[in-house]
Order: C-alpha cells, then structure tokens, then sequence
C-alpha cells in the first residue's frame, strides 16, 4: 500500500481549514478542487504514522485484555469542520486528532494496566521513541456533557530516512472501558436519529441530560468519579435517572434506531441517497423509504408531513445514506447492538 505524504505547508493547510469554516464561502467555492486536495492530503499523510500507532496499541491492548477490541480511523471531513467551528482559536495543522486509533478493555482495572503500559514505554530510551505530547484523563475528570475515557497523543518520530518526513504528526490514542464505549456509541446512535448534536454539547436538553447522568451510574459502578453538575446522592441520580429514561422512552428508542441503522442499505446496492425512517414506538413498527437525489424535495416533504402529526411515539428522521454508513464503518456491528448500554441502565434504574 502506498501511504500519502505530506505535500503542502502549514499556511497552505491552515488556510485551507479557514476557507472550510469561512462565513463568506466564495473562496472555498471558487478553489472547491484544490482546498479539498489540501485538507484530503494532510489527512491522509497521517495514514502512515496511525498503523505504526495501532500496531503498538494492538499488541499492548492484548496483552493487559485478550477480547481487547482496536480499531482505528482518519477523521471525516464534517468532523474537522464541526472541530474547527467549536474551537476558533484552533488551526488544521494543529489538529491533533486527524489520526485516531481506540481501545475498548473490559474495565477499568485492565485500562489502568494499558495505561501503564504505555508509562513504562515512555520510560525506556524515550529520546528514540515517539514523542509523547500530553494525555487528557477524562475518566478522572469526566467531561460535563458526560463523556469518559483516556486520550493519549503522540509526535510521530522516526530515525528511519524514509519515514522522517512525518515525524511531527500527531496522532490521538483513545483508551475506553466497555461501559464508556457503550455510552458513546449511544451518543452516536442518538446523535444521528435526532438530528442533535449531543458530541459538541448541543442538541435537545433532555437527551443531554439523560447521557449525563447515566454516565455518572456508570462512572458509580467502576467506582471512578461522578460527571461535573450532576447529583452527588446516589438516590437523587437515579430518581432523575429513572424519570428521564420514561419520558424518553430510552431503551425502545435506542433499540429501534440500532435496529434500523442495521436495516438500511449499503451505498453500493440501492440508488438512493437519504432515507426517511419512521419508528413507532407504540406499535412498534419501522418504516423506511429511500429517496433518489432529484427526490429529496418529496423526502422533505414526507418528512415534515410526520412532524405536523405531532405523534409523541413516532419518531422520524430523514437520514443520508453517507451518514449511516459512516457511522457503521466507525462502530463495528459488534458494537451497533444497544444491549451493553441498555443493560447497562437497567442495571442501574432497577
């Protein structure tokens, strides 16, 4: 396999990032071709550095879990531009998770051994090794919208004459549990059948909520500390934990979306290029029709049609075939089943 290498500057690459997140789009439009080959180059340069990086996680996640799941992934081009719009003071060069690689451990004790791993590593001739840039605990300090987990980064570096010209790149290393993960591929699934954006602390109140919380009954059971803003009293979490989980009505809602991401299409056997998807939780029935590009004016239109009936226990969502894809590429099916996460709250509300 030939890897990319890097072929522009960093002016070049940052100005390509503004161009992609400028308010007046006349630029972006205009150098449509050349700003996309800037940004898909950068990208793809850090190809190289992420296998070198997954390799290592691979042998040492395995080592500490033998049922260790890694996986790796360069970052889509709506999430570098969702990134880049969140943080404004930040530059594409500077972006250090274009390059990703996750390991998914079954507790806590084993992500403290992975962890400490990769401590020892450092320690042994760490002026020839890949230079360790910072890591960001969240599992000890949680983030407020609930997300827990273990990021490390890296500098790639190399001695070697041919693979010097990525020394510099940074890659991010992703340590998760199999209850954290579980809660995130939630998020994904919500995120997606609800249009909110629950990963960059938007989307509907309610939803952010519920996630919060059931991070912190996660973070109860590992024993870890409680997500910022949410009860102390483990009486107080789990009532409100209870309430939201009925009024949501979680656990069909997640099941019937995991189930209808796994019912749509692969690109490469259907014209279609959106999906309207109608789950009625009360008769527990899911519909999907697919929508041509010239269609999509009658997609919208079927849409907001179920939106005016104003059904508490329909939910639709018109979806893009990329969309779904996209996110079964990054989750695996393994982890597309909702049954982690919704044990995981039931075990907690009981």
């Amino acid at each position: 396999m030939a890897f990319a290498i890097p072929q522009y500057t960093r002016e070049e690459i940052n100005h390509a990032g503004d161009c992609l997140i400028a308010e007046e789009k006349v630029i972006w439009i205009a150098n449509h071709d050349h700003m996309l080959a800037i940004i898909n180059n950068w990208r793809s340069s850090h190809a190289f550095p992420l296998q070198s990086f997954k390799m290592t996680l691979l042998v040492r996640a395995k080592k500490v879990d033998s049922k260790a799941i890694v996986a790796q992934r360069l970052k889509r081009l709506p999430s570098i531009e969702l990134k880049l719009r969140r943080f404004k003071d930040m530059r594409l060069s500077q972006m250090q998770d274009l390059g990703g690689c996750r390991a998914v451990v079954a507790n806590i004790r084993r992500l403290r051994s992975l962890m400490k791993l990769y401590e020892q590593g450092r320690s042994k001739n760490p002026t020839k090794r890949h230079e360790f840039v910072h890591n960001k605990d969240y599992i000890l300090c949680p983030k407020d919208d609930g997300y827990r987990g273990v990021h490390l980064i890296y500098r790639y570096k190399s001695t070697s004459q041919k693979h010097r010209i990525y020394n510099g790149l940074k890659i991010e290393i992703q340590l998760r549990s199999r209850l954290q993960h579980a809660w995130a591929t939630a998020v994904e699934t919500v995120s997606l059948f609800t249009g909110q954006a629950l990963k960059s602390s938007g989307g509907e109140a309610e939803w952010r909520r519920f996630f919060a919380l059931m991070s912190s009954a996660i973070a109860l059971r590992e024993k870890q500390p409680l997500v910022p803003g949410t009860p102390i009293e483990k009486a107080k979490l789990l009532e409100e934990l209870r309430r939201l989980t009925r009024k949501l009505n979680v656990q069909k809602a997640l099941r019937g979306w995991t189930y209808a991401l796994k019912r749509l299409p692969a690109k490469n056997v259907t014209n279609a290029v959106a999906f309207l998807v109608v789950l009625d939780l009360k008769a527990w029935t899911l519909n999907t029709t697919g929508f041509k590009k010239e269609e999509l004016g009658k997609a919208s239109e079927a849409y907001l049609a179920v939106e005016k009936a104003a059904n508490p226990d329909v939910h639709a969502v018109l979806v893009s075939l990329e969309s779904a894809h996209a996110m079964r590429s990054a989750y695996p099916n393994y982890y597309l089943d909702a049954t982690t996460f919704i044990n995981a709250l039931e075990f907690a509300i009981r």
